[in-house]
C-alpha cells in the first residue's frame, strides 16, 4: 500500500471518537469512593476524565482526569469518616486529539463506617496492588519506587513483595492460580538474572536481570538484600505446597535459588564475620562486615541455616554480636531497649528480619527479640508523645520513623535528635501492628481519617509526610509498602511467621547460633497477691485457651476477656477459687481473630491486664 494510503487511513481512524469505556463499577470504603474500569484497547487514548454527580444521578460534573499509563482507577476522597454518602460516577474515554468517547454506564456506591477489621483488609489490600499492579511486567518483581526508573527492580523489596502476593492469594484478591503464575515469572526470571557466588545484586534491570550498580563500587553481590528475598522465597516455598506440576517446579527452582547462595564465601577468606558487599570489578572494596545491630540478623539465620554453604553459627557470636555494646543497657522512656542504638534506631531495624524469623519463641544471650522489638515501637511511641522537638503533629496517633523519603531526601530517621526533622513514614507505626496493635491501629486511623488525601492514593499510604513544612512524598517505595502487608498479616493471622518457620533448615540454625526456646512471649503469667495467674497458649490457635490457677488462699477472682478498645468479649469467671491449683478451660473459637486483652481481678478489685492474641 502507498505511503500516502498510510496517512489516510491514520487520519481518518484518529477522526473516529474512541471508544466507550466499560465495566465501570464503584466501591465505597470508610472516607473514599474508588471507581474502577476496563482501559480501552486503542493506542490513540490518552487519558480518562471520571464525572460524579453528587445529587442522585441528575447533574455530572467533571471530578478529575487521570493518564491512561496508570491503573484504570480513580479516588474520590468524601473525607466524611464513614458517614453514608452516596454518588453516582461516569468516564469518559479521551484521546490524543482531544475527542472523547461517549459516557460510560452509571456506577454508584455509598461510603460507611468501616471496622478495624475491614481498615487493615482496606491497607492490605492497596499496600498489595503495588506489587500486584505496579510489579515489573516482564520479571515480575518489585520496582524500587513509584516516581523512578520503571526498569530497576529492587532484590529485598521482591523478597517484602513475595510475601504481599502471598496475601493477596490468601485474602481471595487474587486466586491462588494467579500467584503461582507470578511466582513462575519471577523464579524463571531469577534463575537468569546477575549473580555472584549465588548472591544478587541490590538493583537490577527487571527486562534484562542485569546488574544495575546502586552506587560506585556497590555493583555486584548484597548480601543483605539477598536475604531479605531468601527470607521471601522461603516463605512461598512452604505456601506452595500442593503435589502439582506446577507448584512442585516453584518450590524445586526456589531451593535451586536458595541452594546456590554461597554465604560462606562472604566470611571473606573465612574471617570472622560475614561481609555485606563484593563487586567482580573492586572486590571488597566496600568493607562493610555485618556486625550488628541493625536490620541484617536474618542473615546470620539464613547463612547458618545453608543446607550447601552454611557458615558455623558460632560466626552469629563472633561476627553478629562483636559488637561490645551490642547488649545495651539503654532505658528510653521507661522501656529497655535490649540491643541497638540511641533509642533502638530507625523502626525498620524491627522489621525486616521478622517478616519471616518468628521472634516470639526465641532468644539469645541479650533478649527476646519480640520483646525487644515490641520496646523499640514503644519508645517511638512515648517519644512522639512528649514530643521534645515540637515537631508539628507529632503526638500518641502521629509517630513512627524510619527510613524513608522526605522533604530533603531519603534519609533514615530516629529519635535522635540529629536524625529527627519531623518526616513520619505509615510504615514505621503499620508494620509495628504485631508489637503494639492499638497504637498501631491508632496511628492507621490518624493517616487515614485526618490527613486524608493528601496521604491517601492508589497503592495506600504515600511513603512519608512532614507537617513541620506541609510535605507529604508523592512517592512509594518497595521496601516500604512491603513491610506494611506482611507484618499486619503477621499480626491477624501470623501467616509468615508459621511459613517461613516451617522450613526444616530454620531451627537447626537458630540453635547453632546460640538462640534458646524461650516461652515468656508465648505464656502469660499475671500475679496478684496470694495467686499466680498463667494463660496459655499464647496465642491460641485452636480454639482453646486455659487459665492456670496457682492460689495460697481461697478468694474471689474475675477474669474477663475485652478487645482492643476495652470492650468485653467474654467473662471467663467470677466466682472463688480455692486454695491449691485450679484450672479453667474455654473456647475462643467464636471470638474473631486479634488482640485482645486478659484483666484478672481480686476481690480487692486489684487487677492485672496482659494482652493475648487469638488466630486461627
Amino acid at each position: 500500500m502507498h505511503p500516502a494510503n498510510f496517512s489516510f487511513i491514520f487520519i481518518q481512524l484518529s477522526a473516529q471518537t474512541p471508544a466507550t469505556p466499560s465495566g465501570v463499577n464503584a466501591e465505597g470504603y470508610d472516607s473514599h469512593i474508588e471507581v474502577r474500569w476496563q482501559a480501552v484497547p486503542d493506542p490513540t487514548v490518552t487519558s480518562y476524565q471520571i464525572f460524579r454527580s453528587t445529587d442522585g444521578g441528575s447533574n455530572f460534573d467533571l471530578l478529575k482526569t487521570v493518564g491512561s499509563n496508570t491503573a484504570p482507577a480513580a479516588i474520590d476522597w468524601t473525607g466524611d469518616e464513614g458517614q453514608a454518602i452516596v454518588r453516582h460516577y461516569r468516564v469518559k474515554a479521551v484521546k490524543n486529539n482531544g475527542l472523547t468517547s461517549d459516557f460510560s454506564e452509571t456506577a454508584q456506591a455509598q461510603t460507611r463506617v468501616f471496622s478495624d477489621e475491614e481498615l487493615l483488609d482496606m491497607v492490605q489490600r492497596y499496600t498489595f496492588r503495588y506489587f500486584w499492579d505496579y510489579g515489573h511486567p516482564l520479571s515480575g518483581l518489585a520496582r524500587e519506587r513509584s516516581n523512578g526508573n520503571g526498569e530497576v527492580v529492587t532484590t529485598g523489596g521482591s523478597g517484602f513483595g513475595i510475601m504481599a502476593i502471598i496475601v493477596g492469594a490468601e485474602r481471595g484478591w487474587i486466586s491462588r492460580a494467579q500467584a503461582l503464575d507470578r511466582m513462575v515469572k519471577i523464579v524463571s526470571f531469577l534463575q537468569i538474572a546477575d549473580r555472584y557466588h549465588g548472591v544478587f545484586p541490590h538493583w537490577m534491570n527487571g527486562s534484562n536481570g542485569n546488574t544495575v550498580p546502586f552506587s560506585q563500587f556497590d555493583d555486584g553481590a548484597d548480601l543483605v538484600e539477598s536475604a531479605f528475598l531468601i527470607q521471601g522465597l522461603l516463605a512461598a516455598r512452604a505456601y506452595f505446597d500442593q503435589n502439582t506440576p506446577l507448584e512442585n517446579a516453584v518450590r524445586d527452582a526456589i531451593t535451586g535459588i536458595w541452594e546456590d547462595v554461597e554465604w560462606d564465601w562472604f566470611r571473606r577468606n573465612n574471617s570472622a564475620a560475614l561481609y555485606w558487599h563484593w563487586s567482580p570489578n573492586h572486590g571488597w572494596q566496600m568493607n562493610f562486615p555485618l556486625v550488628g545491630f541493625f536490620e541484617a540478623q536474618i542473615v546470620y539465620i539464613l547463612a547458618a541455616a545453608s543446607p550447601t554453604h552454611p557458615v558455623p553459627g558460632s560466626l552469629y557470636q563472633s561476627g553478629w554480636m562483636a559488637n561490645p555494646n551490642y547488649c545495651s543497657q539503654g532505658v528510653y522512656f521507661g522501656h529497655p531497649v535490649y540491643c541497638g542504638g540511641f533509642g533502638g534506631g530507625p523502626l525498620f531495624f524491627a522489621h525486616y528480619s521478622y517478616l519471616g524469623f518468628d521472634p516470639r519463641n526465641w532468644k539469645d544471650a541479650c533478649s527476646n527479640y519480640f520483646v525487644r522489638n515490641r520496646n523499640h515501637s514503644l519508645i517511638q511511641w512515648e517519644y512522639a508523645k512528649i514530643n521534645p522537638e515540637k515537631h508539628a503533629g507529632y503526638g500518641p496517633n502521629c509517630w513512627g520513623l524510619t527510613a524513608c523519603d522526605g522533604p530533603n531526601g531519603y534519609a533514615a530517621r530516629d529519635i535522635h535528635p540529629a536524625n529527627d526533622d519531623g518526616t513520619v513514614a505509615p510504615t514505621a507505626a503499620l508494620s509495628s501492628m504485631p508489637y503494639v496493635p492499638a497504637q498501631s491501629m491508632a496511628a492507621l486511623k490518624y493517616f487515614y481519617r485526618d490527613l486524608g488525601e493528601k496521604l491517601w492514593g492508589p497503592y495506600g499510604f504515600y511513603d512519608a509526610f512532614n507537617l513541620n513544612v506541609n510535605w507529604f512524598a508523592p512517592s512509594y517505595l518497595a521496601i516500604d509498602q512491603g513491610p506494611i502487608v506482611a507484618m499486619i498479616e503477621n499480626y491477624r493471622t501470623g501467616l509468615f511467621w508459621d511459613l517461613f518457620m516451617k522450613n526444616p533448615e530454620i531451627e537447626p540454625a537458630l540453635l547453632s547460633c546460640g538462640f534458646q526456646p524461650d516461652n515468656s512471649v508465648g505464656t502469660t503469667e499475671l500475679a496478684l497477691p496470694g495467686i499466680k495467674v498463667s494463660a496459655y497458649p499464647n496465642p491460641v490457635r485452636d480454639g482453646q485457651l486455659t487459665l492456670s490457677f496457682e492460689n495460697d488462699r481461697e478468694q474471689n477472682i474475675s477474669a474477663l476477656l475485652t478487645d482492643l478498645t476495652g470492650k468485653p468479649a467474654q467473662l471467663i469467671l467470677s466466682e472463688n477459687i480455692p486454695a491449691g491449683n485450679f484450672q479453667k478451660t474455654l473456647s475462643t473459637a467464636h471470638l474473631p481473630p486479634g488482640i485482645y486483652f486478659l484483666q484478672v481481678k481480686n476481690a480487692n478489685n486489684q487487677s492485672v491486664v496482659k494482652k493475648l492474641a487469638i488466630s486461627y
